[in-house]
């Protein structure tokens, strides 16, 4: 569930973000923070290295799972509603709109990320980029058996993106931050894009240029270093 808190100007510590910039949701909620200009103090936690799952951070987050922020007395999992809260704290209106129609139009995409496009996603990225880089050969069986649910969600997707420049308007919103972060490895997971221009349109010409989306690179073998 997502908190909800005026940004009172009283609090000067930052945003503890426990999580390893090279996943999907971490990598979802630190490029969200920086759209949103919300300061922030990264706790890296080693995903590889299973650090999520140790005592001290299961007592903050019991799920085993990355991202958590702790901010004071709040301590919040679910990458979305991390976004959520970060731009409502903010006063980020201008990336999460406070009016009704607007608002439910993102949240139903944040939902729909979550519930369907990251799960499809993230076979791709499973089998072709964290399988080898752990010495495993992918299974291109359950690739195979995954494209026709992939292909329905992403014309879905591409759909929506022949309306629009950004899926909520023209301009983004976290509903784009959420929405493209399971494809952040896009061509090293063999994501097919092919046949869906739309969303390649969106990805590599309104997103991947985005100062947010460029600081917060992950490159093909889970690097860090900044794209040029």
């Amino acid at each position: 569930m997502a908190f909800w808190r005026k940004n009172d100007g009283q609090s000067s510590q930052k945003l503890e973000v426990f999580a390893d910039p090279i996943s999907i949701n971490c990598r979802k909620v630190l490029a969200g923070l920086k759209m949103l200009d919300f300061p922030y103090e990264l706790k890296y936690t080693d995903y590889f290295a299973g650090e999520q799952k140790s005592p001290g951070y299961l007592a903050i987050n019991p799920n085993a799972s990355l991202p958590t922020v702790r901010d004071g007395d709040v301590v919040l999992w679910e990458s979305n509603a991390i976004l959520q809260y970060a731009a409502d704290k903010n006063g980020k209106t201008e990336f999460y709109p406070v009016d009704f129609k607007n608002r439910t139009e993102i949240n139903r995409w944040l939902f729909w990320e979550c519930g369907q496009w990251f799960n499809t996603c993230y076979k791709f990225l499973v089998e072709n980029c964290v399988k080898p880089h752990l010495g495993a050969e992918p299974d291109n069986e359950l690739l195979n058996a995954e494209l026709e649910n992939y292909n329905k969600l992403a014309s879905l997707l591409n759909d929506r993106l022949g309306s629009s420049r950004f899926i909520c308007g023209e301009t983004p919103t976290i509903a784009d931050v959420a929405v493209a972060a399971p494809m952040h490895l896009h061509a090293w997971s063999k994501l097919p894009l092919q046949d869906h221009p739309n969303i390649s349109r969106w990805i590599s010409q309104d997103i991947e240029p985005q100062p947010w989306w460029r600081d917060t690179h992950v490159g093909q073998g889970f690097t860090l270093t900044e794209s040029a």
